[in-house]
C-alpha cells in the first residue's frame, strides 16, 4: 500500500504548485487568453486530484477482479480496505460541496433576478429605481436572457459618455459569458483549496477582459479608465456581495486602481517571442505533467494489484 500513496501523494500535492504557475503565466497574457488558462488550470487542478481518489478507492475492487478473494486482500494488505475507506469518504465530501456550492450558484442567480424584478428598460438593459449605486450582469435563467442591471443611483453617478463604458463592459460580461468560467473555477475550489487562488486571480482577469471590450467600443481609453474610477468611487461603500465574498460581475469590482492604471496604457497585444514561448510552455508543462501523473498513476495501481494478485495466489 506504501507503494500506491507515494503515487497519490504527489498528485494531491501538485495543484498547490501548479496554482502559483498558472497566476504567473496569465500575469504575462492578455486578460481573454489569461481568463481562459486560469479556468483549464482549475479543471485540470481538479481532475488531477479526483483521479488518483478514484484510483485508491478502486484498488479492492480491482484485486476482486484479479480473483483475489477480499479476505485475502485483507490479510495480506491490512492497510488496503481503510485507505479505500478514506478516499470514498473524501470523493463523497467533495461530492456533496460540490453539490452545494451549485445550489448556491443556481439560489443566486435566483435571488438576483427577484432583485432585478422592478426594474424596467428595453433591450437588455434594466434601471432599478433607487439610490444606491450599483451595476451588475445578470445571467440568463429559465429561458430568459442575460441583462445588464443599472440603479437610477449609477445612472445619475455617470456621464453620458461613461454610461456607455458601464454598458459595454457590462455587456461583455454577458458576451463572453464570463459567469460561467466563474462558475467553473468556483466549482474547482470545493475539489481542492489551491483553486481558491485562481478565483481571486479569475475575478481581476474578467474584469480586465470586459474593460478592454468596453475601451474598444467607445474608442477612448482614458474616458474608459475615467468611467471606472467613477464608478468604483461612487459605489465604494455599496459593494454588491452575495456571500463567500464572490460577487457578481460588476464594473466596480476587483483591484480598480490596477484597472485604471492598465488602461491608461497601450491596449495589451498576444506576447511575441519569448514571453509567448514561455507562456505557451509553461501552460503546455502543466498539462503534461497532470497528464502524466494521471497516467502513471493508473499504470502503477494496475501493476499493484497485478503484483498483489500473484503474491497472493503464490502464498
Amino acid at each position: 500500500m506504501t507503494y500506491a500513496l507515494f503515487l497519490v501523494a504527489p498528485a494531491l500535492a501538485f495543484p498547490w504548485g501548479a496554482s502559483v504557475a498558472a497566476r504567473r503565466l496569465a500575469g504575462v497574457l492578455p486578460p481573454r487568453e489569461a481568463c481562459w488558462t486560469l479556468t483549464a488550470a482549475a479543471v485540470l487542478m481538479a481532475g488531477g486530484t479526483i483521479a488518483p481518489l478514484v484510483g485508491l478507492f478502486h484498488v479492492p475492487f480491482l484485486a476482486v477482479l484479479e480473483q483475489v478473494p477480499l479476505a485475502r486482500v485483507v490479510e495480506v494488505w491490512p492497510a488496503a480496505v481503510p485507505m479505500a475507506c478514506v478516499a470514498g469518504a473524501v470523493l463523497l465530501v467533495q461530492l456533496v460541496l460540490l453539490v452545494r456550492r451549485w445550489l448556491w450558484h443556481r439560489s443566486l442567480l435566483a435571488r438576483a433576478w427577484r432583485s432585478a424584478a422592478e426594474g424596467t428598460g428595453a433591450g437588455d438593459l434594466l434601471v432599478v429605481p433607487g439610490s444606491e449605486v450599483d451595476a451588475f450582469a445578470l445571467p440568463g435563467h429559465r429561458g430568459r436572457g442575460g441583462r445588464i442591471v443599472v440603479t437610477s443611483g449609477m445612472v445619475r453617478a455617470l456621464k453620458s459618455a461613461e454610461r456607455e463604458v458601464l454598458l459595454a463592459h457590462e455587456r461583455a460580461h454577458l458576451s463572453g459569458r464570463h459567469h460561467l468560467l466563474s462558475a467553473v473555477v468556483d466549482l474547482a475550489t470545493t475539489v481542492h483549496p489551491a483553486a481558491r487562488s485562481l478565483r481571486e486571480s479569475l475575478g481581476f482577469h474578467l474584469e480586465r477582459w470586459a474593460d478592454e471590450a468596453a475601451a474598444a467600443a467607445v474608442g477612448d481609453r482614458k474616458v474608459a479608465a475615467a468611467a471606472i474610477a467613477r464608478a468604483a468611487l461612487a459605489g465604494a461603500s455599496q459593494k454588491r456581495r452575495t456571500g463567500d465574498g464572490y460577487p457578481l460581475l460588476s464594473v466596480t469590482s476587483g483591484p480598480v486602481p490596477q484597472r485604471v492604471e492598465a488602461l491608461l496604457l497601450p491596449a495589451p497585444a498576444v506576447p511575441q517571442g519569448g514571453a509567448r514561448q514561455a507562456g505557451a510552455l509553461g501552460l503546455a508543462t502543466t498539462v503534461a505533467v497532470l497528464a502524466l501523473a494521471a497516467l502513471t498513476l493508473a499504470y502503477g495501481l494496475h501493476e499493484y494489484v497485478e503484483h498483489a494478485a500473484v503474491a497472493v495466489r503464490g502464498s
